[in-house]
């Protein structure tokens, strides 16, 4: 396994990390699978192990956090994030100080631990002065329940607003934001994120570099029954398109060449951005991450990407 740093921080992660986004808690119940999964990636050098409350409702937080318990804290670099609503309650949501300061304490609890490495906020909050929630993550640190503090999905514009008030008020700035980023959704993170957080010092871990497994060809022909498209009717409309699985079909002659799979060959390209600190993967099956660790060991030379380029770019977003 590779390491990087996160952004200009002293903290280092794992190339692949491991999340539970739909998978641990939600489509993976079973504790044993889920166990192996981890155990491969821990044994694999995965040091990173991202997770969020809203992740079945805080079930991918306690199923994860009951087997990460058992290596070596230090070892481990934990995230979790708060926004989106985990209840009916008025206040059960979003990025305001009471929200922040309760939810922490939920995600620890469910977690099994005294402490997050990186906490993100899930979504921007527009309902929320931006300065009462950096000003809450920033004692959030103080506390030492979270080591550094990030976002998730903001614009260029947000980030920035959020360094001006952390220098304003010599406040703990965010270490690291994470955004879609693959082979179909670059063009906002490489026009706007990735300036911003090269100029400032910020990792980005990214998430989805599988394209919700439609990089796969897991779709060329159907959707599966068990597929993440089939249970999320919302993301299968957004992006199942015909030109989208046209390209995808496209880029298998490309893998083949190069003797890997189109999903080694879509995290590879993800991994040859130096400004990516980590991609995010998930598994329900111990198969799919020792496919996935092999993309590590690929490099992609200017003749490759160029003809990735020559077929994504007209369905590039």
């Amino acid at each position: 396994m590779n390491y990087r740093h996160l952004g200009k921080a002293g903290i280092k992660v794992s190339e692949l990390s491991l999340g539970g986004w739909t998978t641990f808690g939600e489509s993976l119940t079973n504790t044993q699978l889920a166990r192996d999964i981890i155990t491969l990636a821990y044994d694999s050098g995965i040091n990173f192990f991202d997770i969020a409350d809203i992740y079945a409702n805080g079930e991918s937080e306690k199923l994860m956090g009951s087997i990460l318990k058992d290596f070596p804290r230090y070892t481990l670099v934990i995230s979790s994030k708060v926004f989106w609503p985990m209840s009916d309650d008025i206040n059960d949501r979003g990025l305001s100080r009471k929200h922040i300061m309760e939810s922490i304490d939920r995600s620890l609890r469910n977690i099994g631990t005294d402490y997050l490495d990186l906490y993100f906020c899930h979504r921007y909050d527009d309902e929320t002065p931006l300065e009462e929630t950096v000003r809450a993550m920033d004692d959030l640190i103080h506390q030492g329940k979270i080591l550094y503090w990030g976002t998730s999905e903001w614009t260029s514009e947000q980030i920035q607003a959020a360094l001006v008030i952390c220098d304003r008020y010599n406040l703990y700035k965010p270490a690291v934001e994470q955004p879609q980023y693959n082979m179909l959704v670059s063009q906002r993170v490489e026009d706007t994120i990735l300036p911003l957080a090269d100029s400032a010092g910020i990792g980005l871990v990214v998430w989805s570099p599988l394209a919700s497994g439609m990089l796969t060809g897991k779709y060329d022909d159907a959707v599966p029954e068990d597929s993440r498209l089939a249970q999320l009717d919302w993301l299968r409309e957004a992006i199942m398109k015909e030109e989208v699985l046209n390209a995808v079909r496209q880029i298998k002659p490309i893998a083949d060449d190069l003797g890997v799979s189109r999903a080694q060959l879509a995290i590879a390209w993800t991994l040859r951005q130096p400004g990516v600190s980590s991609a995010i993967t998930g598994a329900t099956k111990t198969r799919q991450l020792e496919e996935t660790l092999k993309a590590i060991d690929i490099t992609l030379d200017d003749d490759v990407l160029k003809r990735i380029d020559t077929i994504v770019a007209p369905v590039r977003q």
